[in-house]
C-alpha cells in the first residue's frame, strides 16, 4: 500500500520543503557585455545571503547598475572589480585570456550561463591547459572539464575558506543552518517510522525486502527501485 512518504509530502510544495529565497540578496551573475573593452565597477558592499556559503560582493557600475559576485579572498570593500582588464584577484576575464596555472571560480558552463562551477567558500578550479578554442579546467572535485575559451571566470579563490573548521556543535545550529536553505533536518529513518508513515515503519516480522518494482506506486516506491542485483557481489 502506498503511503505519504517525505517525497510525495514534498511534491505538494508545502512551506517546510520550499527554500526561503525571499530573504536572498538576489542572484549571483555576471554582467552582460556586447564589447570586450575593459569596464570597471566599485565594491560597494560584501554581504551575507543566507542562499550562499560565501561572502557576496555588491558592486556598482558607473552606468548605475549594480550585479552581486562571490567575493574573492582578499577582496574589501571600495575596491575596483574590471571586466576584461588585468589578471587580478577579483577581475572577470574569459577563460581563454586566463593564463595556465591560474586558479579561477564562478566559472561559466557555456559563454553567458552565468557563475556555475567552483561557487562555494575556498573551492576553486585550475586552469591546467589550452586546445584551441577550449580551455580545459581541473574542477576542486578533481573533475577535468573542456570550456568554451569565452567562458567567464573570477580571479582567485572565493572567501570564508575556514568556514567547515568551525564545528556545529549543537543540533540547534545545524537545523537553523540547514532551515536557511529549505533542507529538513533531521532526518528519520524510514525503518525508525511508523507503518502509516514508511513502508518500512513498523516492527512487524519478518521485515520486508527493499526491492520494488519500477511501476510501484509513488507512496510505496522506497528502497532499492528496480534493482537488477542486491547484495555484496561474490569475489
Amino acid at each position: 500500500m502506498g503511503k505519504r512518504i517525505i517525497a510525495r509530502a514534498r511534491g505538494k510544495g508545502g512551506p517546510r520543503y520550499r527554500a526561503p529565497s525571499h530573504r536572498y540578496l538576489g542572484k549571483v551573475s555576471y554582467l552582460t557585455l556586447t564589447q570586450t573593452t575593459p569596464v570597471t565597477g566599485t565594491v560597494v558592499d560584501i554581504a551575507h545571503d543566507p542562499g550562499t556559503n560565501a561572502p557576496v560582493a555588491v558592486i556598482k557600475f558607473d552606468d548605475g547598475r549594480e550585479i552581486l559576485h562571490i567575493a574573492a579572498e582578499g577582496l574589501m570593500v571600495g575596491d575596483k572589480v574590471t571586466y576584461y582588464g588585468n589578471v587580478n584577484v577579483g577581475n572577470v576575464l574569459p577563460l581563454g585570456k586566463i593564463p595556465e596555472g591560474m586558479k579561477v571560480f564562478g566559472i561559466e558552463s557555456y559563454p553567458g550561463s552565468g557563475p556555475k562551477f567552483c561557487r562555494s567558500s575556498g573551492s576553486f578550479g585550475i586552469v591546467i591547459g589550452k586546445k584551441g578554442d577550449k580551455v580545459v579546467v581541473r574542477l576542486s572535485s578533481g573533475k577535468i572539464k573542456e570550456l568554451d575559451e569565452r567562458c567567464l571566470a573570477s580571479i582567485g579563490v572565493p572567501a570564508g575558506a575556514g568556514r567547515k573548521e568551525k564545528p556545529f556543535v549543537k543540533a540547534g545550529t545545524k537545523f537553523y543552518a540547514m532551515r536557511a536553505r529549505g533542507k529538513v533536518y533531521p532526518r528519520t529513518r524510514g525503518v525508525a517510522m511508523n507503518p502509516v508513515d514508511h513502508p518500512f515503519g513498523g516492527k512487524t516480522k519478518p521485515g520486508r525486502p527493499k526491492t520494488v518494482s519500477r511501476h510501484a506506486p509513488p507512496g510505496a516506491k522506497v528502497g532499492s527501485i528496480a534493482a537488477r542485483r542486491v547484495g555484496r557481489k561474490k569475489k
